[in-house]
């Protein structure tokens, strides 16, 4: 498990502001096939064998997220994938928290 995983999302109240470029593509390099996308989200889009697995996952998600208080933007299409959206909304943009997730999503994935 990578160090992000192990770590658990901060309230939004206590960030300053959305990461740094360079911080935010530092941290992406600890995840699995997640893009940044114009600064301000990392997405990911994974497929799975068929609906009831793609929608377990979600559901998998979903209370990982909860328990974090933090919660991705959830796209299930083509029946079988599902795209990933992180951003921090009350920033703008990116924080840590959103690398946190993504890690633990990976972790869930493998």
């Amino acid at each position: 498990m990578g160090e992000l995983a192990k770590k658990k999302c901060a309230p939004c109240e206590d960030r300053q502001g959305s990461l740094a470029p360079t911080q935010a593509s530092h941290l992406l390099e600890e995840l699995d096939r997640w893009k940044i996308v114009d600064e301000k989200y990392i997405e990911k889009t994974l497929q799975f064998r068929d609906f009831p697995a793609a929608l377990a996952f979600v559901n998998t998600v979903g209370e990982v997220a909860e328990k974090e208080n933090h919660h991705p933007d959830i796209r299930i299409f083509n029946w079988n994938k599902v795209t990933f959206t992180l951003s921090t909304h009350s920033i703008g943009g990116l924080t840590e928290n959103d690398f946190i997730l993504a890690a633990k999503i990976d972790e869930l994935a493998r």
